[in-house]
């Protein structure tokens, strides 16, 4: 038996966030769980609680979620859930905020339970005994919104934890496209190429479907066709690239991911560098790496793309220059050295990831089994860009 979950509700297009004034009629005190300060300066936090408060809600902030959130901020703003006792709580901002909030919500509802008690996939304990869990996302790309997906870093281990469970996919999805049309190019880039990620990968990973395959293929094709124009600031293109990222999430929340966001997160927590950004550099590599396993399923998508190839290897090899050819558009590196980790620090850390890199929750959907060493050739890969370093 399959397994297909997505939010009951999705809150789509400009404005779409009046649309939680509906929570007045069965909820009565709202924590807004938020970032540092962008929320606040675009005047979208202001909004919601405009909304909130004429809906009847009593309304309190849990403010200053770090863009990598930690445990200890976890804990503290469960805390604050405990303190308030809220019946809904309300997230927005780009998915740090959203990742921390679903955390707290599952130590706000189970104060007994311990980090350690929920860090391997789905042991989660039954959520929304308390409150229910309402997603509005100002970046398009994480998809945090419509996922069973919270990812927590734990500094004492420079480690960053895919906490995943279907008991923290959000009730409600807000997709207010008005929300996206302030991030700077550089977020926009890395957040475009992180969804774009995450359909690729959820188009072949081991656990797809007739479900997530539609999905996955259809935002491939809406990130295509947007992704620079939104980078170069099109407002129409970054409403479409706002629901493309939707659609995204739909998929790998459902079908899962694979190697390169495993080596993502454990380069962005050594490194600290961006999500997306590390998911850019890795992902032709990764594709050189797995084509053996799902070649068929990379032709797919160069071929719903109109990429040119004669045979399946063909298309293989245009899918990988064609996302080498947008990287470039979009001012990504072309390698890690060139994103600036120094060589003595990669060569430093280099078993350490590969060794956790394999133990993430995301490696097990990957198309082709991988061991340590794999992605160690991977990363020194992304490291040199010699792909040959790789046993394809």
């Amino acid at each position: 038996m399959a397994r297909f979950t997505l939010p009951r509700d999705i809150y789509f297009g400009a404005g779409a966030m009046k649309e939680l004034a509906v929570l007045g009629k069965t909820r009565k005190r709202a924590i807004v769980v938020t970032g540092g300060s962008s929320m606040q300066k675009s005047g979208a936090l202001a909004r919601l609680d405009g909304i909130l408060r004429d809906a009847g809600l009593e309304v309190t902030h849990f403010e200053g979620v770090e863009p990598d959130p930690s445990v200890e901020t976890v804990m503290k703003g469960a805390q604050a859930m405990r303190d308030f006792r809220p019946d809904v709580i309300v997230a927005i901002g780009g998915g740090s905020p959203i990742d921390a909030a679903k955390a707290m919500w599952v130590f706000y509802e189970h104060p007994e339970k311990t980090f350690d008690d929920i860090k391997d996939p789905f042991t989660m304990p039954h959520l929304r005994e308390k409150a229910i869990f309402v997603a509005i996302p100002s970046t398009s790309g994480t998809a945090t919104e419509v996922t069973a997906f919270s990812v927590i870093t734990d500094y004492s281990t420079k480690v960053k934890y895919p906490l995943a469970d279907f008991e923290i996919t959000p009730d409600i999805a807000v997709v207010d496209s008005d929300l996206a049309e302030t991030m700077p190019p550089r977020l926009t880039a890395h957040t475009g190429l992180d969804a774009l990620t995450h359909a690729i990968e959820a188009y072949v990973a081991a656990l797809r479907s007739p479900f997530s395959d539609p999905l996955a293929i259809k935002a491939i094709q809406m990130i295509d066709d947007d992704l620079v124009a939104s980078y170069n600031g099109d407002k129409a293109a970054r409403g479409r690239m706002h629901l493309a990222q939707c659609l995204a999430g739909m998929a790998f929340s459902n079908a899962l991911l694979g190697i390169t966001h495993s080596i993502a997160h454990k380069i962005g927590a050594q490194f600290h560098l961006p999500h997306g950004l590390c998911n850019a550099i890795l992902q032709p590599f990764v594709i050189q790496f797995n084509r053996k396993a799902c070649e068929s399923r990379y032709a797919d998508i160069a071929r719903a793309l109109g990429l040119p190839g004669a045979t399946e290897p063909q298309l293989v090899n245009t899918l990988i220059a064609k996302i080498q050819t947008l990287n470039d558009e979009l001012g990504i590196p072309p390698t890690l050295e060139a994103a600036g980790v120094p060589r003595e620090r990669f060569d430093e850390h280099l078993d350490f990831i590969a060794k956790n890199a394999v133990l993430d929750p995301c490696t097990g959907a990957n198309p082709r089994p991988t061991e340590a060493e794999d992605i160690r050739k991977i990363l020194l890969a992304a490291y040199d860009g010699v792909p040959t370093q790789i046993n394809w």
